[in-house]
């Protein structure tokens, strides 16, 4: 058992949290800046919660944090009731949150003037995968370290993998988000295609789900898709823009071209345009049905 503190009781750090504290047993801590949903996870799971950052990461071997963007990690990690100065040497911050690589390495550094470890963790699997504890965890920092933090991370790990230095985790959570993107415009237009063609959409995703055709969002969403279904589940438009900007920012540090990525991005400003900044990213649907 690991004395552990999560900061961000968000849709994915509030069930990450309580995996930590049912499933593996870890002694938590937690802290929300809403100090109602702290104590509505310590009622719920009966661990402890924290007024402060600096006052959860106290005494604790490993610290995780999942957040909105760059500043709110360090708004969290920073200043006299931030975590770093609550964190032992030799503990461990773990971050979830998806931010730029950039930050990553700001924190390793930061981290490491004060005697303590760093690893980048950003996931993927959306809120069904938080609350089944079924996350992909894609790591940077020190391979030692990562060992270290590796099982307590699988409580709400379907895979986590070291994929190199501070700030890869990152640049390999981009590379899922670009992915993702471009999936989705194309099941959108592929949909409505079948649509105008006259075919029966379940009989042509019973056939192509089966074949190359096939992916996560195809057997997950194209029933959603297809009813116009977008709002209160899965990964956000408005979180999706904030993630393609720093798939973007990044490309131009490292000369990646992402034409098509930049074309989805607007297409998603269109969607918050239509006031559907809180649905999920297969809302791309709405526009390619309903121009």
């Amino acid at each position: 058992m690991a004395k552990v503190a999560f900061l961000g009781l968000g849709v994915m750090g509030y069930p990450m949290a309580g995996h930590l504290k049912n499933k593996g047993g870890h002694d938590v801590t937690v802290y929300n800046r809403s100090a109602a949903k702290a104590q509505q996870w310590v009622a719920e799971y009966k661990g402890a919660s924290a007024p402060t950052p600096r006052e959860a990461a106290a005494g604790c071997d490993l610290v995780m944090m999942c957040l909105g963007n760059d500043d709110d990690v360090r708004s969290v990690v920073y200043g006299e009731d931030g975590a770093l100065a609550g964190l032992k040497a030799g503990s461990t911050l773990v971050d979830h949150t998806t931010a730029s690589a950039n930050l990553a390495r700001e924190l390793h550094a930061k981290c490491r003037e004060k005697g303590v470890q760093f690893v980048d963790a950003p996931v993927s699997g959306g809120q069904a995968g938080a609350v089944n504890g079924q996350l992909g965890i894609m790591c940077g920092g020190d391979q030692a370290v990562f060992d270290r933090a590796k099982p307590v991370l699988d409580v709400y790990a379907k895979s986590c993998v070291l994929i190199g230095e501070a700030g890869a985790g990152q640049l390999c959570k981009m590379v899922n988000q670009i992915a993702i993107a471009g999936l989705l415009q194309g099941l959108g237009e592929a949909l409505n295609f079948a649509k105008k063609s006259g075919l029966e959409l379940e009989k042509v995703i019973s056939v192509i789900s089966k074949g190359a055709a096939q992916s996560w969002q195809m057997e997950n969403r194209w029933k959603t898709m297809d009813q116009h279904e977008f709002d209160g589940f899965g990964f956000a438009v408005d979180w999706m823009r904030k993630d393609l900007g720093i798939c973007l920012d990044e490309a131009k540090r490292n000369g990646a071209r992402l034409p098509v990525t930049a074309l989805i991005d607007q297409f998603y400003a269109q969607v918050q345009q239509r006031g559907g900044g809180r649905w999920d990213t297969s809302s791309l649907m709405h526009l390619v049905a309903k121009e």
